[in-house]
């Protein structure tokens, strides 16, 4: 079967206080927009099956293309991202070196785990691997996230380092994998489908 995983399009910005519970912003203006392209992009392949994280972000980047595929979006608590519980999400392209999660990431890359890189890494190869047992001999649309991803292709390749590969904004990575636990990478970060809105993006305001 063939797994087609798409990171999110451009969300908003959200910071809440602690008591206010975590963050999941929706897609900004811009993120719609990559959302689309990556739709149409898609809409014209043998997809079979439309699955999401269950994170705001992830979810609405999903529905264009299952709309137009007219299927339903299965929704996944296994592919959520590693920033889950945190109170603030901030596109990581906005943040400065003074920003506390930049700094947390620079004395220990794992913290951004919240002490358990294991766990997540074991949540996130369950979650694929669910899926590809339940949808055998189809092409699966998976829309998650960033660390998602990374982590995916960590596993897949034995590496040591989870920051190796860092999808960009609705990102496709294509994985082929049999029931019999054959994974093979076809394609990492395809973009071309939003490279006429990249000048948008650099103009986007950062405040």
């Amino acid at each position: 079967m063939d797994l087609i995983i798409i990171r999110h399009a451009l969300p908003e910005r959200e910071e809440r206080a602690d008591h206010e519970g975590p963050a999941d912003p929706p897609l900004s203006e811009h993120g719609r927009r990559q959302a689309e392209a990556v739709a149409d992009y898609l809409a014209d392949e043998p997809i079979d099956h439309v699955v999401a994280s269950s994170m705001r972000r992830a979810v609405q980047t999903a529905e264009p293309l299952a709309q137009r595929l007219g299927r339903t979006v299965e929704l996944r608590d296994d592919l959520r991202e590693v920033d889950q519980h945190r109170s603030t999400y901030i596109p990581a392209e906005e943040m400065t070196l003074e920003h506390p999660m930049v700094q947390e990431w620079m004395s220990d890359p794992l913290a951004l785990f919240d002490g358990d890189y294991k766990g997540f890494r074991t949540r996130v190869v369950t979650g694929f691997d669910e899926i590809i047992a339940t949808q055998r001999g189809k092409s699966v649309a998976v829309y998650c996230h960033g660390m998602v991803t990374s982590v995916y292709l960590q596993s897949l390749w034995g590496l040591a380092d989870p920051y190796r590969m860092q999808p960009d904004y609705t990102g496709i990575t294509r994985v082929r994998a049999s029931v019999k636990g054959y994974r093979t990478v076809r394609s990492i970060n395809e973009t071309g489908h939003v490279r006429h809105l990249l000048g948008e993006e650099r103009l986007r305001p950062t405040a």
